[in-house]
């Protein structure tokens, strides 16, 4: 594969990752409130069980992708922008697993379900994950446009 094939799908794949983000931002979170404390954790089970495949997998395929980018890349590529996403991509996963990640883990013990603290936190500061993840996927737009436009 070539450089320039493995740049774009590394783009596609950045951007299947701000429409996930953008899904649990602006609708996932939300809908939560509005669920019954019985139907809460039933609810949530049924989230978790999915993440692993349309969250885990590719969020990993997006990080072995840009570290392999730092090596791997098209001629002309701008030296930062690699890094960039990468410092981007693991400041989303770091703030995750510190924070988010945490507080979800509690919320899906918590019996306040839709009222719980935790999914409050989540709801007041979810937005800067959400900015990580589109800060990452505007350095690969960038870096295509620098690269192949």
């Amino acid at each position: 594969m070539s450089a320039s094939v493995f740049l774009l799908l590394n783009l596609a794949l950045a951007f299947y990752n701000v429409g996930t983000i953008w899904a649990h931002e602006i609708d996932i979170f939300r809908t939560w409130r509005l669920i019954g404390r019985a139907q809460f954790h039933d609810v949530q089970m049924v989230h978790f069980r999915k993440i692993p495949y349309w969250i885990f997998a590719p969020v990993g395929l997006a990080l072995l992708g840009n570290i392999a980018l730092l090596w791997y890349h098209p001629v002309g590529s701008p030296g930062w922008c690699g890094w960039a996403a990468l410092v981007f991509q693991s400041l989303s996963i770091l703030l995750t697993a510190a924070f988010w990640g945490r507080w979800q883990g509690r919320l899906a013990r918590d019996e306040c379900g839709p009222e719980s603290p935790y999914l409050a936190k989540i709801l007041r500061t979810h937005w800067l994950r959400t900015a990580l993840i589109n800060g990452y996927a505007l350095v690969f737009l960038f870096w295509t446009v620098k690269v192949l436009g």
